[in-house]
Protein backbone atom coordinates (compact mmCIF):
# COMPACT_ATOMS: atom_id res chain seq x y z
CA UNK A 1 0.00 0.00 0.00
CA UNK A 2 1.27 3.26 -1.01
CA UNK A 3 1.48 5.89 2.32
CA UNK A 4 0.97 9.70 0.88
CA UNK A 5 1.91 12.99 3.36
CA UNK A 6 -0.38 15.58 2.97
CA UNK A 7 0.59 18.71 4.66
CA UNK A 8 -2.67 21.37 4.95
CA UNK A 9 -1.66 25.19 5.41
CA UNK A 10 -3.65 27.82 6.46
CA UNK A 11 -1.92 30.20 3.85
CA UNK A 12 -3.68 32.20 1.54
CA UNK A 13 -3.52 33.44 -2.44
CA UNK A 14 -4.50 37.12 -2.40
CA UNK A 15 -5.09 38.67 -5.73
CA UNK A 16 -3.96 42.31 -5.34
CA UNK A 17 -7.35 44.25 -6.99
CA UNK A 18 -9.23 41.11 -6.86
CA UNK A 19 -10.91 40.29 -10.62
CA UNK A 20 -9.56 44.15 -11.82
CA UNK A 21 -5.99 43.23 -11.10
CA UNK A 22 -3.27 45.73 -10.59
CA UNK A 23 -4.05 48.27 -12.75
CA UNK A 24 -4.49 52.13 -13.28
CA UNK A 25 -8.13 51.51 -15.55
CA UNK A 26 -11.06 51.50 -13.21
CA UNK A 27 -9.53 53.96 -10.03
CA UNK A 28 -9.25 50.78 -7.90
CA UNK A 29 -8.75 51.93 -3.99
CA UNK A 30 -5.95 49.58 -3.58
CA UNK A 31 -5.98 50.76 0.45
CA UNK A 32 -10.00 49.65 0.78
CA UNK A 33 -8.89 46.21 -1.12
CA UNK A 34 -6.00 45.48 1.71
CA UNK A 35 -8.68 47.24 4.81
CA UNK A 36 -11.13 44.15 3.33
CA UNK A 37 -7.78 41.14 4.33
CA UNK A 38 -6.72 39.44 6.85
CA UNK A 39 -3.08 39.19 5.99
CA UNK A 40 -0.82 36.54 7.65
CA UNK A 41 2.45 35.49 7.26
CA UNK A 42 2.89 32.30 5.23
CA UNK A 43 0.13 34.21 2.85
CA UNK A 44 0.81 34.85 -1.41
CA UNK A 45 0.50 38.39 -2.57
CA UNK A 46 -0.07 37.87 -6.47
CA UNK A 47 0.32 40.72 -8.86
CA UNK A 48 -1.41 40.47 -11.85
CA UNK A 49 -1.47 42.81 -14.59
CA UNK A 50 -0.16 43.50 -17.91
CA UNK A 51 4.02 44.14 -18.03
CA UNK A 52 3.62 46.45 -20.92
CA UNK A 53 2.39 48.95 -18.66
CA UNK A 54 2.63 48.29 -15.05
CA UNK A 55 5.34 46.42 -12.53
CA UNK A 56 5.65 46.40 -9.05
CA UNK A 57 7.82 47.97 -6.89
CA UNK A 58 8.98 47.09 -2.68
CA UNK A 59 9.66 49.59 -1.32
CA UNK A 60 10.33 51.58 2.24
CA UNK A 61 7.46 53.65 3.63
CA UNK A 62 9.13 56.75 3.15
CA UNK A 63 9.27 55.47 -0.46
CA UNK A 64 5.79 54.56 -0.57
CA UNK A 65 4.52 57.90 1.31
CA UNK A 66 6.07 59.95 -1.41
CA UNK A 67 6.26 57.39 -4.61
CA UNK A 68 9.72 57.42 -4.70
CA UNK A 69 10.85 54.92 -7.50
CA UNK A 70 14.77 56.13 -7.12
CA UNK A 71 15.97 52.76 -5.03
CA UNK A 72 13.04 50.50 -4.85
CA UNK A 73 13.59 47.14 -2.58
CA UNK A 74 12.46 44.92 -5.20
CA UNK A 75 11.37 45.21 -8.65
CA UNK A 76 8.87 42.30 -10.59
CA UNK A 77 8.27 42.94 -14.20
CA UNK A 78 6.45 39.63 -15.32
CA UNK A 79 3.10 40.45 -14.90
CA UNK A 80 2.36 37.46 -13.05
CA UNK A 81 4.52 38.16 -9.62
CA UNK A 82 3.99 36.62 -6.62
CA UNK A 83 4.97 37.50 -3.12
CA UNK A 84 5.24 35.45 0.20
CA UNK A 85 5.25 36.78 3.30
CA UNK A 86 7.63 35.72 5.54
CA UNK A 87 7.46 38.58 8.35
CA UNK A 88 4.54 40.30 10.31
CA UNK A 89 4.46 44.30 9.81
CA UNK A 90 3.66 46.76 6.92
CA UNK A 91 4.76 45.32 3.28
CA UNK A 92 4.97 48.07 0.22
CA UNK A 93 4.43 48.06 -3.17
CA UNK A 94 3.44 50.12 -6.24
CA UNK A 95 3.80 50.60 -9.47
CA UNK A 96 6.84 52.50 -10.48
CA UNK A 97 5.42 53.82 -14.11
CA UNK A 98 5.63 57.55 -13.97
CA UNK A 99 2.33 59.06 -12.52
CA UNK A 100 0.84 55.43 -11.80
CA UNK A 101 1.69 55.32 -7.86
CA UNK A 102 0.41 59.45 -7.57
CA UNK A 103 -2.69 58.00 -9.63
CA UNK A 104 -3.04 55.48 -6.59
CA UNK A 105 -1.76 52.31 -8.29
CA UNK A 106 0.18 51.66 -4.55
CA UNK A 107 -1.07 48.98 -1.87
CA UNK A 108 0.41 48.40 1.91
CA UNK A 109 -0.34 44.87 2.92
CA UNK A 110 -0.17 45.40 6.59
CA UNK A 111 0.24 41.60 8.35
CA UNK A 112 -0.44 42.44 12.21
CA UNK A 113 1.45 41.47 14.87
CA UNK A 114 -1.17 40.35 17.36
CA UNK A 115 -3.41 38.01 15.10
CA UNK A 116 -6.99 36.58 16.72
CA UNK A 117 -6.89 33.20 17.01
CA UNK A 118 -10.47 33.33 14.52
CA UNK A 119 -9.16 35.40 11.73
CA UNK A 120 -9.72 33.75 8.26
CA UNK A 121 -8.33 33.09 4.94
CA UNK A 122 -10.27 33.06 1.89
CA UNK A 123 -8.97 30.36 0.52
CA UNK A 124 -6.68 27.34 2.50
CA UNK A 125 -3.88 25.96 0.36
CA UNK A 126 -3.05 21.60 0.20
CA UNK A 127 0.94 21.42 -0.37
CA UNK A 128 2.12 18.93 -3.14
CA UNK A 129 1.58 15.16 -1.86
CA UNK A 130 4.62 13.28 -1.61
CA UNK A 131 5.36 9.74 -1.77
CA UNK A 132 6.69 7.94 1.22
CA UNK A 133 7.38 4.70 2.66
CA UNK A 134 4.79 1.55 2.39
CA UNK A 135 3.03 1.10 5.56
CA UNK A 136 0.42 -1.81 7.17
CA UNK A 137 -3.24 -1.87 6.27
CA UNK A 138 -4.28 -0.86 9.68
CA UNK A 139 -7.37 -2.74 11.89
CA UNK A 140 -10.94 -1.94 11.31
CA UNK A 141 -10.68 -0.42 15.30
CA UNK A 142 -7.83 1.82 13.81
CA UNK A 143 -8.85 3.16 11.02
CA UNK A 144 -9.77 6.67 10.64
CA UNK A 145 -13.49 7.09 9.30
CA UNK A 146 -14.67 9.92 7.32
CA UNK A 147 -17.01 11.37 9.64
CA UNK A 148 -13.64 11.49 12.35
CA UNK A 149 -12.10 13.77 10.00
CA UNK A 150 -14.74 16.02 9.29
CA UNK A 151 -15.15 16.37 13.10
CA UNK A 152 -11.43 17.20 13.45
CA UNK A 153 -10.64 19.02 10.29
CA UNK A 154 -14.08 20.28 8.60
CA UNK A 155 -14.49 20.09 4.85
CA UNK A 156 -10.68 21.03 4.08
CA UNK A 157 -9.42 17.57 6.28
CA UNK A 158 -12.33 15.71 3.78
CA UNK A 159 -10.95 17.31 0.47
CA UNK A 160 -7.25 16.09 1.63
CA UNK A 161 -8.66 12.50 2.56
CA UNK A 162 -9.76 12.72 -1.49
CA UNK A 163 -7.22 13.84 -2.85
CA UNK A 164 -5.20 10.98 -1.33
CA UNK A 165 -7.59 8.48 -2.13
CA UNK A 166 -7.49 9.50 -5.51
CA UNK A 167 -3.82 9.36 -5.88
CA UNK A 168 -3.55 6.22 -4.55
CA UNK A 169 -6.12 4.51 -6.70
CA UNK A 170 -4.48 5.95 -9.36
CA UNK A 171 -1.04 4.12 -7.97
CA UNK A 172 -2.69 1.05 -7.90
Amino acid sequence: MLMVAVHISNAAVYKVGDSAGWTTIGNINYKQWAATKTFQVGDIIHFEYNAQFHNVMRVTHKMYRACNVSAPLATYTTGNDTIHITRRGHHFFFCGVPGHCQAGQKVDINVPRNLSTTASTPSALVSPLVPAARIPTPSPSKAVTFSALKDGFGSLGLMAMAVVVLLVSDSA
